[in-house]
C-alpha cells in the first residue's frame, strides 16, 4: 500500500471516530432526564412510546453509530466487531442502510459479561 492510500485511510478513520464522537454526545445531550422525575408506570409508558416511534422511523448511520461507539467503549469492542462481520462488512459504513435496524437491535442487546 502506498503511504497516500495510509494516510486516506487515517484520515477517513478519525472522520468515523468524530462522527462517533459527536453522535454519542448527542444521544447522551438528548437522553430524557424528566423520565427520572416520573413514576415508574409513568416513566415505563414513555419508553414503550418512543420505541414505537423509533421503530417506525427509518434508522441513520449515525444513530447505528453511537450505539456501537457506546458498547465499544463499554468494552464490547469484540462483540460489535462481530455484528459489523455478521453483515458481510469489516466497518459499519460498508453495512447496507437496509439492515442498520437490526444492527442497532443487536447492538442494544449486547450485555458486558
Amino acid at each position: 500500500m502506498s503511504k497516500i492510500k495510509l494516510l486516506l485511510d487515517v484520515v477517513s478513520d478519525m472522520r468515523s471516530l468524530a462522527d462517533s464522537l459527536q453522535a454519542v454526545c448527542e444521544a447522551m445531550a438528548q437522553s430524557e432526564p424528566e423520565a427520572y422525575d416520573k413514576k415508574p408506570d409513568e416513566a415505563c409508558e414513555a419508553e414503550s412510546k418512543k420505541t414505537v416511534k423509533s421503530a417506525n422511523k427509518k434508522v441513520k448511520l449515525e444513530e447505528v453509530r453511537a450505539v456501537l461507539a457506546e458498547k465499544s467503549q463499554a468494552g464490547m469492542t469484540a462483540k460489535v466487531r462481530e455484528i459489523i462481520e455478521k453483515y458481510g462488512a469489516t466497518k459499519l459504513s460498508e453495512i447496507d442502510p437496509k439492515h442498520y435496524a437490526e444492527v442497532l437491535k443487536a447492538a442494544e442487546g449486547l450485555v458486558n459479561e
